[in-house]
């Protein structure tokens, strides 16, 4: 039975509250409230004269841990400001927006999800850059030194999926070096990727420098020359049916700023 397009709105809504991660408010105690020094929030929500707004973010998986920190510093500087946090593949996110999920705004792992929703958002500003590089266990128990030792059959290697902007990235330079790599298994994001090298369920995964980063602990980073590599682009845009059209301008405006490009590029994302 097909849906009708309110039908469809729905189980869009329904299926983005699911996935929905809600951003902790900074507080200088206990109690969950955030600490605004004492004083009331302005109807602007800052000096800036962004409006207060309860805000949903779409963002690409590989955005996870520097957006939570991002976020944390945008509602510090914009008192009455929420930021709610949903992360998936690009291409998942590019379904809700198509699906009327209700946000303010989408954020991807390349330019082409992006265009797919171009009727849908404003216009896109790059905000980061990143890179590949291959991950494997800690202390690179295996001996990975470059993207050819992934065509050892004796290795397991995990890629994203080929719909997944992290996986396009990986198939474009596994292509361009005429190289063969039979995954044995294909993930929905680039995260998903991370997770099976963390837990040893694969020797050996493409994953952006800054996931990679982020577990440095787990997992050992095999630089990727920049002649064999590809540049990862990030756009941010407003959605067109935001109810927040100002506050969500305000946000992604924000990522370029000083203040955001520091956060971005402390975690290792390169500048736009």
């Amino acid at each position: 039975m097909s849906l009708t397009p309110a039908g469809r709105r729905t189980a869009a809504a329904v299926l983005t509250a699911a996935l929905l991660v809600p951003l902790a408010a900074c507080s200088s105690g206990g109690d969950g409230k955030e600490d605004t020094g004492g004083s009331t929030p302005s109807a602007s929500g800052s000096a800036t004269g962004a409006p207060a707004a309860n805000l949903t973010v779409l963002a690409a998986a590989s955005l996870t841990d520097v957006f939570k920190t991002a976020g944390a510093a945008y509602e510090k500087s914009h008192p009455g400001t929420k930021l709610t946090f949903s992360f998936a593949g690009s291409q998942e996110l590019v379904a809700q927006v198509s699906q009327g999920a209700p946000a303010d705004v989408l954020v991807t792992a390349d330019t082409k999800s992006m265009d797919k929703v171009r009727a849908d958002t404003g216009t896109p500003a790059i905000i980061a850059r990143n890179r590949l590089v291959i991950a494997t266990g800690e202390g690179n128990p295996h001996k990975v030194d470059d993207l050819k030792d992934l065509a050892d059959t004796r290795l397991k290697v995990v890629l994203a999926a080929p719909e997944v902007p992290a996986g396009k990235y990986s198939e474009q330079i596994l292509d361009k070096q005429k190289i063969t790599v039979k995954p044995v298994s294909q993930e929905p994001n680039v995260r998903a990727v991370l997770s099976k090298v963390e837990l040893g369920e694969a020797d050996a995964g493409l994953v952006y420098k800054t996931d990679a980063e982020s577990a440095a602990d787990k997992v050992d980073a095999v630089e990727i020359p920049d002649g064999q590599n590809a540049i990862a682009t990030y756009p941010a845009a407003t959605l067109k049916d935001s109810k927040n059209a100002e506050a969500a301008a305000a946000f992604v405006a924000w990522l370029s700023s000083p203040e955001g490009q520091k956060i971005l590029q402390d975690a290792g994302f390169q500048k736009p």
